[in-house]
């Protein structure tokens, strides 16, 4: 929906205003201001219910220091996690690490490194404390490291995440939880037969405007759901690919990107002696205004040029990759003419791209907004996690040429039990919440995020950062809360009546101070939370804390990823089996049992 933005403020003050209003949240919110929690400082111990720190902080191995495993690294707090050890076979990658990524301020506000995190000053001082490895399997024999956070390509997330918990520690991994379902069931058994805490990395479990957005819902103020709409549109082009990164000459020479490396270190290491040329006149004169004009800029371009020499050592383990398990490829067309070459080491840097390790669109954007509906589904339901029912889907590559195995395109459809679903009764099994999801590339109109209709209210959720409320259609009109606690009414503020726009003032103003900020996309907090669960429960008993994402929640949502894909590529309509979503059965949708004695 394009909205004027004014009825964008609207919308945020309609939000503000229910959830700080009595019938909804305004008690918790107030002790949160009263105690100064804010976003991304504090909130999830307020939010979730755990300490505010633990006695001792989690000794944790980092498995996978890529763009996703240095963002878990930017959101550790160092009062709940103590990294000891980094596993990762490319060199960049463990400089990333350690240095965080300088190559633009938005980029170094997520990824900022083990070094500005604990506060080392060097290399070396930093490598005192962190032990850096080379495949995983090396640092899962530590026997200093008690808990890892996985963050490699999809593929490789249950054989890393059972070793692990085979050998003794507890996991983290990132989504999604597995690459087919019978992996995630393998993983889920192998976690209960070790008593080890398996988490994965849905992080909307975490964050403070889903988890407000839920207790609205639950209190009636949307009225009862039935549709819910999302998207994650992203100008990807070809040539212009943030899934296709640049890689060293030495793993593809003739790659369309092979050159681009080389060429910015050269234009970064001119630029940076230029500076330096600079530098030098103005301490030779004396200069102290020029000195420190220039001193944060020799800095940061030297610092840039390092990590860009960093990149280019990836060369080191061509080599090696067909060991590692990465594979060559060639694209072939019906008359078996070659369409594109694949090194091993393009799968390694584009895994993404690739189904054999990768699971595209679906598993990296959709997962997230499946697991979100869910979330907001489950209000509906006491809080109950519902599985969806069927699945319409298509999915097609428009855009890019045959130098990947992913689509351009995907656009499913899903059918949820309604609060009042009854599959025995005639009426009643009709009694549906529909689900519509798009992924595009090509075109970022509108961005990411949810939409959910309910009878009352339309609550729009945007970029994990901003909510919006309305009074169904009416994106110009104020709203207050009224009726009683679990029914509340959304509805339009009148013109005149005072004690309305008086509750709604006050509502918006504690609505707004507890939501004040950059809000957390959750990672902080779900890293928190895992830590203090393996602290209290260090059996993962089922009677104990478990992370919000635990095996179960984290298998729904991949079944339904992995099975939009194959509706998507075949039948185009599927009929979900409640046996999918249960960790003991060996049925699956890919048609494969779980096999945990391949893991011995």
């Amino acid at each position: 929906m394009d909205l004027t933005p004014e009825s964008r403020e609207i919308g945020k003050e309609n939000f503000r205003a229910a959830i700080g209003s009595s019938l909804i949240r305004r008690s918790f919110l107030q002790d949160g201001i009263k105690k100064g929690v804010r976003s991304g400082g504090g909130l999830g111990p307020h939010y979730y219910g755990y300490a505010e720190s633990i006695e001792r902080p989690l000794r944790v191995g980092v498995i996978g220091t890529g763009d996703e495993g240095s963002v878990l690294i930017g959101a550790l707090n160092p009062r709940f996690v103590e990294v000891t050890a980094i596993a990762d076979i490319r060199p960049y990658n463990q400089w990333r690490a350690l240095h965080g990524d300088h190559y633009s301020p938005a980029a170094l506000a997520v990824r900022c490194g083990l070094m500005a995190k604990y506060g080392w000053k060097t290399e070396d001082e930093a490598k005192k404390h962190v032990k850096i490895f080379g495949p995983y399997q090396e640092l899962l024999e530590e026997a200093d490291v008690e808990a890892v956070i996985i963050a490699l390509p999809l593929h490789l997330h249950a054989a890393a995440a059972i070793a692990a918990m085979k050998a003794g520690k507890h996991v983290l991994t990132e989504k999604l939880m597995g690459h087919s379902v019978a992996q995630c069931k393998e993983m889920a058994r192998v976690a209960k037969a070790t008593g080890k805490h398996l988490a994965t990395g849905h992080q909307r479990h975490y964050n403070i405007l889903y988890d407000n957005a839920v207790h609205a819902i639950n209190q009636g103020v949307l009225g009862d759901l039935h549709y819910i709409r999302a998207q994650w549109h992203r100008g990807n082009l070809p040539g212009k690919d943030s899934w296709q990164q640049p890689m060293p000459r030495a793993f593809k020479p003739d790659d369309l990107h092979a050159a681009t490396i080389e060429k910015e270190l050269a234009a970064w290491e001119k630029n940076l002696a230029g500076l330096e040329k600079n530098l030098a006149a103005a301490e030779k004169k004396k200069d102290a205004k020029r000195i420190a004009e220039l001193g944060p800029q020799v800095s940061h371009w030297a610092i840039r040029v390092e990590q860009k020499k960093a990149q280019l050592a990836d060369k080191l383990i061509v080599d090696q990759l067909e060991k590692l398990g990465y594979e060559s490829r060639q694209i072939k067309d019906q008359q078996g003419r070659v369409l594109y070459n694949r090194p091993a080491g393009e799968e390694l840097i584009r895994w993404r791209l690739w189904d054999r390790t990768g699971g595209g669109l679906m598993a990296e954007l959709g997962s997230h907004q499946l697991d979100a509906a869910s979330i907001f589904i489950a209000a509906m339901h006491e809080g109950k996690k519902q599985y969806p029912l069927s699945v319409s889907a298509a999915a097609n590559r428009p855009i890019f040429p045959p130098d990947r195995d992913v689509d351009d395109h995907v656009f499913c459809m899903f059918e949820f039990p309604a609060a009042n679903y009854d599959p025995g009764d005639e009426l009643l099994k009709r009694k549906k919440i529909t689900v519509s999801y798009a992924s595009i590339n090509g075109n970022g109109f509108g961005g990411y995020g949810e939409t959910v209709f309910g009878t009352q209210g339309t609550l729009l959720l945007e970029t994990e950062k901003e909510a919006l409320l309305f009074q169904t259609h009416n994106i110009t009109e104020k709203t207050v809360v009224k009726g009683s606690i679990g029914q509340a009414k959304l509805e339009i503020l009148a013109p005149g009546d005072n004690a309305a726009t008086e509750e709604r003032d006050l509502s918006a103003a504690i609505g707004f101070h507890a939501t004040a900020g950059d809000i957390s996309r959750g990672y902080t907090e779900q890293i928190e939370h895992w830590a203090a669960c393996i602290r209290e429960n260090p059996e993962a008993r089922d009677d104990g804390p478990l992370p919000h994402c635990h095996p179960r929640i984290a298998l729904g949502d991949a079944v339904i990823a992995l099975t939009t894909n194959l509706a998507a590529r075949g039948p185009g309509r599927i009929e979900f089996k409640r046996e999918w979503f249960d960790p003991e059965s060996d049925e699956t949708p890919e048609g494969v049992k779980p096999d945990v004695s391949k893991y011995s």
